[in-house]
């Protein structure tokens, strides 16, 4: 097969001379996958809106070629380009909350596509948009296909882009995150879609990602990219068996699983340079414990290996090569370690690095017994209470002092609105919540007020949960004012420095705005204003969901270090299952509103006893590229205004039968920690008729 893509040279620039692309240079086989892969800021996003000519004002392209099945695409008339976004090539945008019209139903966005690039209207236009609706994987496509973006959940939204990019046929279709903050079942449904269309009808894809389990599952050949450059090309197979660059070695060593469960994660220090400001050395030296002085003096060249690799690194060129490339390995060989991962669902073996099954600590910080949220639905022109959606439904838990408890499902499971009630930012409607011994439902708002000082929430968005009008200093020193903490304003002066240790950011960072900072150091100052009053109690909701690895690995060092400093407790709100096994010390799964499973993190991720858990594993995509037999969920989550009578997994469940269907199922002990609430355990037997085996 030929090339679809060939890109040669590319450079595109600020005006004021500022290179974000720098001589960008590769090719897309017909029917592959390209994965352009690299931190928030190394100019990959940039790399396609140039081939596409989508540049924002004050960004142009100011050098090199890119020919799409055989046309230049540099030297088309605007006109001829039109024809080509949407037909020949097509994009699906990262945020498609802000990428798909509010003011237009989804059939109608999917048919101006078909207008423009089919000839395709009226009645054909609209059957051949529920087509494409069903093709993606929307329940009742007839039905959606009337609704407008504001009626879809973001798993939908994503797969509505996707339809519309499907529209035109296209022969390159280039996805820009398109599995980001997506849960682990959603964004195995959009990729699972994105490989067969690949394989019915022969598109090539230019995918780009920071998720290297997404790389691992779906890319032919993989450009690492790092400050405008890429710095390393390989295929799959190579790239996971032998990066070369200190920075993909990096990438790959701050990926969070069980086995580093007792050791800091090896985290990139600093951040991605500013855009022009290296013109000179190596784009990554100030980064790497592998630079000595030539890779600040000289630029590197592109070395091609014998094997067909390349990579930008003075490790492997002529001059200083031999002596350096030993220290690393033969060639820049490198035991990333994870590449022999146990399978998933594998029972625990030594030396997995899971901590042993352990009973809960009886001494429990938080409590949590039969925890309901119900808001009420409202019609008609009196507004009478006509049903209630059942957000949070019967919820029992606890968290001991110094431990963390995952509470990991879907998107719309109820985990947010789970964590904003313990908190009471959401009046409960009935059951306990008990923190340190005392009852929280039902405080007068003074002592309510006084109790929240214990307790703190880490936003998932730092972007949208910090004041863009206040310092840091100001943000910070809020609660301290709001909670009478510290006796006068140079105490609390004295505390935001000592809060600025702890997240490790510079002290006279506390007197800039919060646009000055990296999306990691927003979620550093935000962990820091929860710290602020000095909480016993973390809830943490998806802090890592939208964020680089090697900044995640940042942020999870850093949480980890103030548990063991600080004691802390952690209720961790997250879809991220690699962060849980890292992370967590139990699990709870949640589903439509209940807990369907739970135990310790070895017991939960290991030997996973609900479908809908098992489900959820076998979605994850895996590095080592060995993963489970993939486990198809059918639909989306039900409405919890109107959940299913019985077990509310049945309608999904490939095990359901009539007592699925007739009754909820109770608790049943499968350990003295694991408990699961499904009928197929009722008699003590698992789902293949076998005794389960409690862990040791």
């Amino acid at each position: 097969m030929g090339d679809i893509l060939r890109v040669s040279g590319l450079i595109t620039q600020l005006r004021n001379g500022a290179r974000i692309v720098d001589d960008i240079s590769f090719s897309i086989r017909a029917g592959e996958t390209f994965a352009l892969l690299g931190e928030s800021g190394c100019g990959k996003s940039v790399t396609a809106l140039s081939l596409l000519r989508l540049l924002p004002d004050g960004v142009v392209r100011a050098g090199g070629t890119a020919q799409l099945d055989g046309v230049e695409l540099f030297g088309l008339h605007e006109r001829e380009m039109r024809a080509v976004r949407g037909g020949t090539a097509a994009m699906i945008f990262q945020e498609p909350g802000l990428s798909l019209n509010p003011v237009m139903t989804a059939g109608e966005q999917i048919a101006e596509v078909l207008d423009l690039h089919q000839g395709m209207r009226g009645k054909a236009a609209r059957q051949r948009c529920v087509e494409l609706l069903d093709q993606v994987g929307i329940p009742d496509a007839a039905r959606r296909e009337t609704e407008y973006p504001m009626q879809l959940s973001g798993g939908m939204k994503q797969r509505v882009m996707i339809a519309m990019a499907l529209a035109g046929q296209p022969k390159l279709l280039v996805a820009d995150e398109p599995t980001t903050a997506l849960d682990v079942t959603t964004q195995a449904q959009v990729l699972q879609l994105l490989r067969d269309t690949q394989t019915a009808s022969g598109m090539s894809l230019l995918l780009i990602t920071h998720d290297l389990g997404v790389v691992a599952e779906m890319a032919h050949q993989v450009g690492v990219m790092y400050a405008g450059q890429i710095v390393e090309q390989a295929s799959r197979a190579q790239l996971l068996a032998r990066p070369l660059h200190p920075y993909t070695q990096k990438l790959f060593a701050a990926l969070p699983d069980a086995t580093r469960h007792n050791q800091p994660l090896a985290a990139i220090p600093g951040s991605v340079p500013p855009l022009g400001s290296i013109t000179r050395g190596c784009r990554f030296a100030a980064r790497c414990d592998q630079a000595w002085a030539l890779c600040s003096e000289q630029t590197p060249d592109w070395t091609v290996l014998e094997d067909g690799q390349g990579v930008r690194c003075h490790l492997y060129q002529d001059q200083g090569a031999r002596g350096k490339a030993q220290e690393i390995g033969s060639g820049g060989k490198v035991n990333v370690g994870w590449v022999e991962r146990s399978d998933t669902h594998h029972s625990l073996n030594a030396g997995d690095g899971y901590r042993c099954a352990q009973p809960i600590l009886p001494t429990s910080l938080l409590q949590v017994s039969d925890l309901q949220v119900y808001f009420p639905i409202r019609k008609g022109v009196l507004q009478r209470v006509v049903g209630q959606v059942k957000a949070v439904d019967g919820v029992s838990l606890e968290i001991p002092q110094g431990r963390t408890l995952a509470l990991v499902g879907e998107s719309g499971c109820g985990k947010t609105t789970l964590g904003k009630a313990l908190l009471q930012l959401i009046p409960p409607t009935a059951g306990s919540v008990q923190f340190a011994g005392r009852e929280l439902i039902g405080l007068a708002a003074r002592e309510l007020r006084e109790q929240r000082a214990t307790m703190q929430m880490v936003f998932q968005d730092p972007y949208a949960s910090l004041n863009p009008k206040m310092r840091v200093a100001e943000i910070l020193e809020e609660g301290m004012t709001a909670l009478n903490i510290q006796s006068n304003s140079a105490a609390r002066q004295a505390h935001i420095d000592t809060l600025l240790d702890q997240v490790g950011l510079a002290r006279t960072s506390k007197w800039r705005y919060p646009h000055e900072f990296s999306g990691g150091q927003r979620q550093r100052i935000a962990i820091a204003r929860a710290l602020a009053v000095s909480p016993q109690l973390l809830i943490c909701d998806e802090p890592t969901s939208a964020l680089d690895v090697s900044v995640q690995a940042q942020i999870l060092n850093l949480l980890k270090s103030l548990q063991q400093e600080l004691n802390l407790s952690y209720l961790f709100i997250t879809h991220n299952l690699a962060v849980v096994e890292y992370l967590a010390h139990e699990v709870c799964v949640m589903y439509l509103g209940r807990i369907v499973e739970r135990g310790t993190a070895a017991e939960v991720l290991r030997a996973p006893k609900h479908p809908y858990t098992q489900a959820l594993l076998s979605a994850v995509p895996r590095i080592d590229g060995q993963g489970v037999e993939r486990i198809r969920l059918e639909g989306d989550l039900p409405s919890p205004a109107n959940p299913p009578p019985g077990c509310h997994f049945a309608p999904r469940c490939s095990h359901v039968n009539e007592t699925c269907r007739a009754s909820y199922p109770p608790a049943t002990s499968q350990s003295a920690t694991h408990i699961v609430h499904c009928h197929l355990y009722d008699d003590g037997l698992d789902n293949k008729g076998q005794k389960p085996i409690a862990l040791s």
